[in-house]
């Protein structure tokens, strides 16, 4: 369904899960997790079916980012960190949801930093997955050249130095598969995710050039659970240390996982969605 937060502004959205359940002679309200997809140009779908176990335990919310996927085009002035981290709270206030669980992956977790920043007493809870607070090229570079050589190396900054068609196509092909340490980049979710390259191109050639989300995450007064795969080339394992020392220590957390690339429950699901139901319920 698409639901309106501003005149003229729709995004699309998908619940699962009951928010109000019978518990023996009364109603219990459970938590309410929102999703953040990656990208910036794709959509919510990766999220699916993972994050449906969670609905035993919370009412999760899926949707595309303003301007991505099903959700309505809207124009290139809008792609912007603070718009898109305002939206939650648009699209909170549109759902009357208080006090949301928000879990931002990738490109998502540079919107949950900013929102951290913007309205850092909105949220219960916060987890940034596989994500980092600025560009941060070097990392990157020495990352997909540990794991893919000179050609991971070369493509790697081709791409990020001039985002377009034909440096994408061969990131795609030469760095994507190495995001993962168990499965191919061009696995059933990779292939049913909706990508819109001009805002891909658009915001990495933008703002993620200059992006600086370090100060703002001092801001946070909720929980915050920062979860990192050691060997993530593209958001490495030093740029989620980062976030985590940057965060107020009473409410930060930081989990590693060995063995694992880009969203750590891609490459050990066991371990990464027991830690994502632990932080929920605790």
């Amino acid at each position: 369904m698409k639901i309106a937060i501003a005149p003229g502004v729709r995004l699309f959205v998908d619940i699962e899960g009951a928010g109000l359940v019978p518990d023996g002679a009364t109603m219990r309200q459970k938590p309410t997790l929102i999703l953040l997809h990656g990208g910036p140009g794709f959509d919510h779908s990766s999220f699916k079916p993972g994050f449906s176990r969670f609905a035993d335990i919370a009412q999760v919310i899926y949707y595309d980012h303003r301007g991505h996927g099903r959700s309505d085009r809207r124009p290139k002035d809008e792609w912007t960190l603070d718009t898109f981290a305002d939206d939650i709270v648009r699209l909170c206030d549109a759902l009357g949801i208080s006090k949301p669980i928000v879990l931002g992956q990738s490109f998502g977790g540079f919107v949950a930093q900013r929102y951290i920043a913007r309205h850092p007493g909105h949220a219960a809870k916060v987890i940034l997955s596989s994500t980092s607070a600025s560009l941060g090229l070097a990392r990157k570079l020495a990352m997909f050249e540990r794991l893919g050589g000179q050609e991971a190396t070369d493509a790697a900054e081709r791409f990020w130095t001039a985002p377009n068609a034909a440096t994408w196509e061969t990131y795609t092909r030469v760095c994507r598969p190495l995001y993962s340490a168990n499965q191919p980049a061009n696995d059933e979710a990779a292939r049913r995710t909706m990508v819109d390259a001009e805002i891909l191109f658009a915001w990495a050639a933008g703002e993620q050039q200059g992006m600086n989300l370090l100060p703002g995450l001092a801001r946070a007064q909720c929980p915050v659970l920062v979860l990192a795969g050691q060997l993530d080339p593209v958001c490495p394992i030093e740029d989620s240390r980062d976030i985590a020392a940057a965060l107020p220590p009473e409410w930060a957390t930081l989990a590693e996982f060995e063995g694992c690339g880009h969203g750590v429950w891609r490459d050990n699901p066991e371990a990464a969605f027991a830690r994502l139901r632990q932080f929920i319920l605790e």
